[in-house]
Order: C-alpha cells, then structure tokens, then sequence
C-alpha cells in the first residue's frame, strides 16, 4: 500500500524541496497539507493538485489517511509539532535542525521509538548522488590503501546565493503567523544576545558537520573551536586521530561554497557541494599522486532522492540514512563547540 504523506508547512523550502518531490513519487500519494497562512495553503493545494488542506497540523493529524508526515516549519516550533505526529503515531520527515538542545532531540528520538516509528532528518547531502560516489572511492580507496592512509580533513561552508528556481514554488504576501508551541532556542547557558547567531550555526552549518560525520565516523570529539561575534567559526574535530577542520561563514553575497577534502598520504577525495536547492549533484575529484579526476555526474537532486528514500524506509520499515537517532549527535557536538567557544 502506497503511504499517505501529509505536508506540514508549505512555505518556499516546503513546496520546492518536499510537497513538488512528494507529489511526483508514484510510490506514495500527498494526501494534505496543513499551514496556518490559508491563501499559501490554497494556493499550494491549487499547485500541486492537493485536495484536502487544513489549517493547522492538528487537523491533518485527525486525518486517518495520513500515514506519514513532512515537517517544514518555522525552527522553533519543529520540535513540538513533530512531538505531536510522533505521539499520534505517524512517521515523520522533518527539516534540521530536530531540536535545540540535546535533551529536545532525546525526547524526539524517545517518542518515536516508543511508538516504533520512522523518523528521518533533512540532512539531503547524505542523499546526494555524487556523496554516494566519493563514499564507494572512500571505501575502495581504504580497502586497498593505494593512496595510504588518511591523515587529514578540511572542510568548509560559505554560505551564499542558495540556488533554486521561482517556478517550483507558489507564495502569497501573508504575514508569518504567530500562536504556535515554541521550544526554546538553545541550553540555558547560551546568552540571549548569542542565541540567533547558534540558530543560524545549527541551521546552517549542522549540514556540514553531519556529513564529515557519514564520510569520517558517527561521533568525533571536539578538539578546538571558535566563534567569532560576526557569525564565522573555526572548528576542529577529532575522528580517532584524524583532524578535520571546518572552515564555517554565513551569509555573503556570492555563490554557495562548500564541501569536504578528505586527505591520504598520496592523494585526495574531494567533494564541492551544490547551493542547497539547486538541482544538481556534487562533484567529486580523485586526486592520486597529483593526478586529478573528475568522477562522471549524472542529473539528479538529494531533495528528490531524500523524499524516495522516506517513502522506502516507511513502506520497508527500516533506518533512514540520516535518521533521528543519529542527528542527536549534531546537536550535542553544537553544544560541546558552542560551549568550549564561549570558555575560551
């Protein structure tokens, strides 16, 4: 049986990336949507042929045809929301971050084991095709050692013109409404003054952390970090002795920068990351003895394979890629960097 998605959330990122990808898998069927902006909703429902639209979430939740859920609101409230489809017994995809604070993500992961539920994270790099290409060379290259070891890693996010195209998307001038649960932004310690600059950390550059940790191991440690007022940040982590360093900016004028270099002793695997919402795959260079290729690309987009692989882990009932028991480590490595940055 093909399962019943609801979307929740149909702004910009939630028409372009989730309701248009949804809507074109024949493996499942978009049932409804909920926003709380009505014309956005009816507008989007117009779109993308949805005949069942609601004005919050608790009404699609009421919905017995909704098997499955996408949520793409505003962050703080992502949490909440997800609590309520988790405790309602639908498996959900939502956007990253999951939470704030590790105890958030915990109670997420808890709700939705609890119920024996799929719960997936939007971390669409894991998706990528191209990620998928350098992993198969990673793992080829560390089975037969012909490049040696790995003794190091960079990688690096300058955030920039995010890509994308106005057609996959409709929008209205309604304000941004108010009067849903908002979990709180950040541990305690986090001075208010300092809490956008770690929304806009976990946000942006939890992408980057993610996938160093799907290329590098589930959970480094933090071996140096540092936060600079204007939003930049220099991060070290430690793969069990192997130092990956992260070089993290946001919000230049320019072209979307960013990807990860995985260095051997006689040679490279890089990875150069397209602006989040184009429709492109990474590029992958091999780098062996001086010798740079460029592994063949074909045309697909994570957010398109992201979605497919949701639909398969709900009808398979299996772990998702970038699942939510895993991205509990995104969160407590923001806070073990947030908290070394702000000691000194």
């Amino acid at each position: 049986m093909r399962p019943g998605i609801g979307i929740i959330g149909t702004g910009m990122v939630g028409q372009m990336c989730h309701l248009a990808n949804f809507a074109a898998n024949p493996s499942c069927r978009v049932v409804a949507i909920a926003d709380l902006r009505p014309d956005l909703a009816a507008a989007a429902a117009e779109k993308f042929g949805i005949s069942r639209v609601y004005g919050t979430h608790h009404e699609l939740l009421a919905d017995s045809e909704v098997s499955a859920v996408v949520v793409v609101t505003k962050r703080r409230a992502t949490g909440p929301i997800v609590l309520d489809a988790l405790n309602s017994g639908r498996h959900v995809l939502s956007e990253k971050p999951m939470a704030y604070t590790t105890a958030q993500a915990t109670s997420l992961v808890d709700a939705a084991r609890r119920q024996n539920l799929i719960y997936a994270i939007g971390y669409m790099k894991r998706h990528d095709a191209g990620v998928a290409r350098a992993l198969a060379e990673l793992r080829r290259l560390s089975a037969d050692q012909s490049l040696g070891r790995i003794i190091g890693a960079r990688g690096w996010c300058f955030g920039g013109d995010t890509g994308g195209s106005r057609d996959t998307f409709v929008m209205t001038g309604e304000a941004r409404p108010d009067g849903l649960a908002l979990w709180q932004d950040g541990p305690d310690w986090i001075p208010a003054a300092l809490r956008p600059g770690y929304d806009t950390f976990l946000n942006v550059f939890s992408h980057i952390i993610n996938l160093t940790r799907y290329l590098l191991g589930a959970s480094p440690a933090v071996a140096d970090s540092r936060i600079d007022p204007s939003g930049t940040a220099h991060v070290t982590l430690d793969f069990g002795g192997i130092a990956c360093v992260l070089e993290l900016a946001n919000g230049s004028d320019g072209a979307w920068r960013e990807g990860v270099t995985i260095e051997f002793e006689r040679g490279a695997v890089t990875i150069e990351l397209p602006a989040p919402f184009a429709e492109d795959e990474a590029q992958v260079i091999l780098d062996q003895n001086g010798h740079r290729t460029q592994l063949a690309r074909e045309s697909s987009w994570a957010f398109r394979r992201q979605a497919d692989a949701f639909v398969r882990d709900v009808v398979a009932h299996r772990t998702p890629l970038a699942s939510g028991s895993d991205s509990i480590v995104d969160i407590a490595l923001a806070e073990t960097i947030w908290k070394q940055s702000l000691s000194g």
